[in-house]
């Protein structure tokens, strides 16, 4: 295993790259992970790992052989990790093949969310309720950024997401035959409880702006959550959390 001591050297490069650089990312199709549970749930589910970079010294995880292995010194460490006192390790994966193909019955699309713990978090929750999909339209946070890929929690090796815009979301609900609502506070949405969801796809937008109208031209309804009258709102991850919950039912 290769000992890196210099800043200069080309796997802290990349792996700082990685970790700042989308259009970077994107040119070599790795992402960024940190810590030994989730390079456990990488190998788990099968995700191709590129290389990693272990704090001080190699640790007690087996590796595919064609894995590449580095050990830095801690001040090094942390210079190269996107997480601020990791005990690492730190390493890339390359980025899926996302396959718009497969069979959907539950989808949950995000329009706009720039929050990357949120659609992280949405990734986590879809998993755990069992959503084929999540889909990202317009400007979300990118799918491969550190928080996003943190705040998933692993589910990003397990859960199906697509990007598109909203023409290509219209012919992928025409393509698996889905109805599709948009959350909307609007006198028009009706109370989820009273919606038929479970075969379905349910939009949400941002917490400033809501939806698109070019988006809730093409749904087939509005649905609202209940709530207290005080209420004016919910953070975005905990509508579509409250919402893939009664998808699930």
């Amino acid at each position: 295993m290769e000992k890196i001591t210099s800043r200069k050297n080309r796997i802290i490069t990349h792996l700082r790259a990685a970790a700042s650089d989308r259009a970077y990312r994107e040119g070599c199709r790795e992402f960024i992970c940190d810590g030994e549970k989730t390079l456990r749930e990488a190998l788990e589910y099968k995700a191709r790992i590129k290389c990693v970079l272990w704090k001080e010294k190699e640790g007690d995880i087996q590796l595919p052989e064609d894995v590449q292995q580095y050990c830095a010194p801690s001040e090094l460490f942390e210079y190269a990790s996107p997480l601020k006192s990791s005990a690492g390790p730190a390493f890339t994966v390359q980025m899926p093949d996302r396959d718009a193909e497969r069979r959907i019955e539950r989808a949950i699309v995000l329009e706009n969310l720039q929050d990357p713990g949120n659609v992280g978090t949405v990734i986590r929750t879809a998993n755990a309720f069992d959503i084929d999909a999540v889909i990202l339209v317009g400007a979300c946070a990118d799918l491969y950024n550190p928080k996003t890929v943190r705040a998933s929690m692993g589910a990003i090796f397990r859960q199906s997401v697509l990007e598109t815009d909203i023409r290509g979301l219209e012919a992928l609900m025409e393509r698996h035959r889905l109805p599709l609502f948009g959350a909307a506070l609007s006198d028009r949405a009706e109370d989820l409880r009273n919606v038929e969801l479970h075969r379905s796809a349910v939009a949400i937008g941002s917490e400033g702006r809501g939806l698109s109208r070019e988006l809730l031209n093409i749904c087939g309804g509005e649905i609202i959550i209940p709530m207290s009258p005080d209420s004016e709102s919910l953070n975005a991850a905990v509508a579509a959390s409250v919402i893939m919950w009664e998808m699930s039912r």
